[in-house]
């Protein structure tokens, strides 16, 4: 199990060349609430991104992701899904139950590397409610709704 927070800004390389292929920008996120892959900067000066799929990930490392070659990157599609901080933003998003309570608002996602299953999500209350009494995380198995205002979930 691994958060985004972990993965952002880790090096992306190649199997076969041993080349640094990237760095981890962002997560790509379906309606379902499933991680469909990575999102991954690549370049010095004028930086393109890139998505790969996660079935296209070799491994997932503490200090780095393998894919097998450049041929797994893909130009990121128009209407790309969900991420967590850059096309339809879902970080900052408020989490409510389905019981209509207002769980806080969404830090960082949990999920399963090689399945892309969102497993909990890190909530926050604010700064002074961070500090004084810590994120919370909540841990789900039914996919959540996303909508344009809150993201609905089953909490356990």
């Amino acid at each position: 199990m691994r958060t985004f927070s972990l993965l952002k800004g880790l090096p992306v390389f190649e199997l076969k060349t041993g080349n640094k292929a990237g760095d981890i920008c962002d997560l790509s996120i379906s309606g379902t609430g499933k991680v469909q892959g990575l999102l991954l900067r690549k370049g010095a000066f004028l930086k393109k991104t890139y998505i790969i799929n996660i079935e296209d990930v070799a491994s997932f490392g503490w200090d780095g992701v393998m894919i097998e070659d450049t041929s797994v990157l893909q130009a990121i599609p128009k209407h790309e899904d969900y991420t967590c901080e850059t096309h339809n933003r879902l970080t900052g998003k408020m989490i409510m139950s389905r019981e209509g309570e207002r769980l806080g608002l969404l830090e960082d996602v949990y999920f399963k590397e090689e399945l892309g299953t969102i497993v909990g999500y890190e909530l926050s209350d604010g700064f002074f409610s961070d500090v004084l009494e810590g994120k919370r995380v909540i841990k789900t198995d039914d996919p959540p709704a996303i909508g344009k205002d809150a993201i609905i979930v089953n909490v356990k």
